[in-house]
């Protein structure tokens, strides 16, 4: 029977219908008229408060439930779902209060019950222990409650116990497996949380095929399935969540990205704190504008996910909004204490004192770098002296690592104040002071083979440093970042190694060709970066002929290596010719000039829809669309080639 048609008095078996199939939206636009209609009918509004509840809508369902236990007192349950709903809304003082009006005598276990959840969610969790051990230790709450108790605590194995029993005791649940995946993750042990979220998918997908799982990933258009109690049920938005940050912290971004289009579908407004904030974090390179938005707009919620405010405040930074950064911690100094560590708080108190007195920001990290150094130590020597089992030595090279990894940007930050300075010898001299602890690490390998390639004339040391990234994917080259293997090529030339610097490309192409044959539309850069390189380095040292012509043949096919950083390594080399020409400093053969000229018209041609620069993402004052292109920047370049070669003469 299509809803226009539904007469009066025929409503309720058709709801009862609606709410049976799950399409509480559809139940709730008829509840509302016939509420209206019939001046706070009862049943409409009992019903109105059941479907707000069951699609999460706690504020709604509250109302509901506030008019029924004011029209009917003596409703023992309407008392009880009132407190529940504005549990559910976080309204936690109120919740509490509501609880107040229940019969103790009837509704003693309910009560403490929500009392506890009550002061849970309250961060209280000394009073919430007191009301849980009120409980006796036969009810199945009893275990889950202490676990959630535990875990707070950061006692995460015996959570982990306290959530097994739980479950051997009452089978299996989805919210219980999900604690066992969360204990896991805290415990850093992953396959194991894996585990458990790939179970619950699995049951997902088998017993609920209406919450459309993994459909977004695969392309397929799908509705809205809403925050309906079957999901809350089955804890899947909860597992999705919780796998993105796993492949996260593995540094598989694009299983983290997957993991979150494979959560059953919302629409936006209808997005949980935790996705909204994932969604944030893990799609931030692709669209930086979108995730400070949403970063910033969970900062006005209450609650939002812990990490936030932290998160928010270490993007400002990356992307060198720091004032923002200093704004965002003066109004909010009351979430400095609560969410901020002392080791955060102070780390980005010195970034942001970067940019006004480099030598105090300096100080302050070497401060910050004088504890962790001295944590190490300790962590060291205390592994030292106890003969360790497996499961010590292993919490040991844990606690070390953790430390290293708060040590590191310490460390980087430091440089980068002598690194923008073109200082070298000082960022390398701040790298070895930090010898004794990083030798070991990728990140600093990585930036200590970085000075060292800056310095001129220290190759074959860089070399030392490169070869080691580059050989261990020398499988997967092209999972290398360019500018390594660019650099290695370079590091080979300058100390007469062609041969291996050849070998090196030779292999990058065959990747790269394997790519196309599978992906013909798929643009690669890497080999075009490594030859724009070489040719940048033949343009710095006066070889213009063979180091433009290098860089021209390199972004060859244009179609698929032109791009926005392909770009930028070859107007540099053509806007320091212009300036060499200009200066009467050296000639070109007219065969380059030609040559240089029919350059630029394919960039003019095939650059229509690459952006020339990549724009801050807060940017108020932003270029002209007609701008920002390559072909633009290319038609510019042109005209003043033309001008000072006289090629139009």
């Amino acid at each position: 029977m299509p809803l226009t048609t539904i007469k009066d008095g025929e409503y309720t078996a058709t709801v009862y219908k609606m709410i049976k199939e799950g399409r509480y939206g559809d139940a709730i636009n008829i509840l509302s008229k016939e509420h209206q209609k019939h001046n706070k009918s009862r049943a409409a509004l009992s019903l109105l408060g059941y479907c707000y509840y069951h699609m999460q809508d706690f504020t709604n369902a509250a109302e509901c439930y506030e008019q029924l236990t004011q029209l009917h007192p003596e409703v023992e349950d309407y008392k009880l779902y009132y407190a529940q709903s504005l549990y559910g809304a976080c309204a936690f003082p109120e919740a509490m209060k509501a609880t107040f009006l229940l019969d103790s005598t009837t509704s003693h276990t309910k009560m403490i019950k929500l009392q506890a959840a009550i002061t849970y969610g309250e961060e209280d969790f000394s009073g919430a222990k007191t009301l849980v051990e009120q409980l006796p230790q036969d009810d199945p709450d009893y275990d889950v409650d202490l676990g959630c108790l535990l875990y707070k605590e950061g006692e995460y194995e015996e959570a982990c116990i306290k959530f097994m029993s739980s479950m051997n005791v009452l089978g299996y649940q989805p919210d219980l497996a999900y604690n066992i995946a969360l204990c896991y993750y805290s415990l850093k042990q992953y396959a194991s949380a894996l585990k458990y979220i790939a179970e619950m998918i699995e049951r997902g997908i088998r017993e609920h095929p209406e919450l459309s799982i993994g459909m977004t990933t695969e392309g397929i258009d799908v509705r809205s399935v809403g925050n309906t109690l079957v999901l809350h049920e089955t804890a899947l938005i909860e597992a999705f969540n919780l796998k993105a940050a796993i492949e996260y912290q593995l540094k598989n971004y694009v299983a983290a990205q997957e993991a979150l289009t494979d959560m059953p579908p919302r629409s936006e407004e209808e997005l949980d704190p935790v996705t909204l904030h994932n969604q944030a974090l893990m799609n931030m390179d692709t669209k930086p504008t979108e995730g400070f938005e949403k970063l910033a707009f969970l900062l006005q919620q209450n609650p939002f996910p812990p990490v936030t405010f932290g998160n928010l405040l270490l993007l400002y930074c990356k992307y060198e909004y720091f004032d923002l950064a200093a704004d965002v911690l003066a109004e909010n100094a009351h979430l400095t204490y609560k969410f901020l560590t002392p080791y955060l708080y102070e780390f980005l108190d010195a970034i942001i004192t970067c940019q006004t007195a480099p030598e105090e920001a300096f100080r302050k990290f070497d401060e910050i770098a004088g504890k962790l150094t001295e944590q190490l130590r300790n962590v060291t020597k205390q592994e030292a002296r106890h003969n360790q089992d497996d499961e010590s030595l292993k919490k040991y090279v844990q606690d070390y690592d953790e430390v290293l990894e708060r040590y590191i940007p310490v460390l980087m930050a430091q440089a980068k104040i002598y690194w923008n300075r073109e200082n070298y010898s000082m960022v390398e001299k701040i790298f070895h002071k930090s010898l004794e602890f990083c030798n070991e690490h990728d990140t600093w390998k990585l930036n200590v083979a970085h000075v060292l390639f800056m310095q001129d004339n220290k190759y074959k040391e860089a070399i030392g440093f490169y070869e080691p990234i580059v050989k261990k994917h020398y499988e997967n080259i092209l999972n290398v970042s360019a500018i390594v293997l660019a650099n290695l090529c370079v590091s080979y030339i300058m100390t007469s190694q062609n041969e291996e610097a050849e070998e090196l490309m030779r292999k990058i192409e065959k990747e790269e060709e394997q790519i196309s044959y599978d992906d013909p539309d798929k643009k690669i850069f890497h080999l075009c970066i490594v030859n724009l390189v070489i040719g940048t380095l033949y343009c710095a040292k006066g070889n213009y002929d063979f180091g433009i012509s290098r860089v021209i043949k390199s972004l060859e096919p244009y179609n698929k290596k032109l791009g926005t950083d392909t770009w930028f390594y070859a107007k540099r080399c053509f806007l320091s010719l212009l300036e060499n020409m200009a200066k009467h400093m050296i000639m070109l053969k007219d065969s380059v000039v030609q040559e240089c000229i029919q350059f630029l018209e394919h960039c003019e041609l095939y650059g229509k829809d690459v952006p020339a620069i990549i724009e801050q993402p807060l940017e108020e004052d932003r270029m002209h669309i007609g701008k920002n292109t390559v072909t633009y920047e290319s038609r510019l370049i042109k005209a003043v080639f033309c001008e000072v070669t006289g090629w139009n003469e």
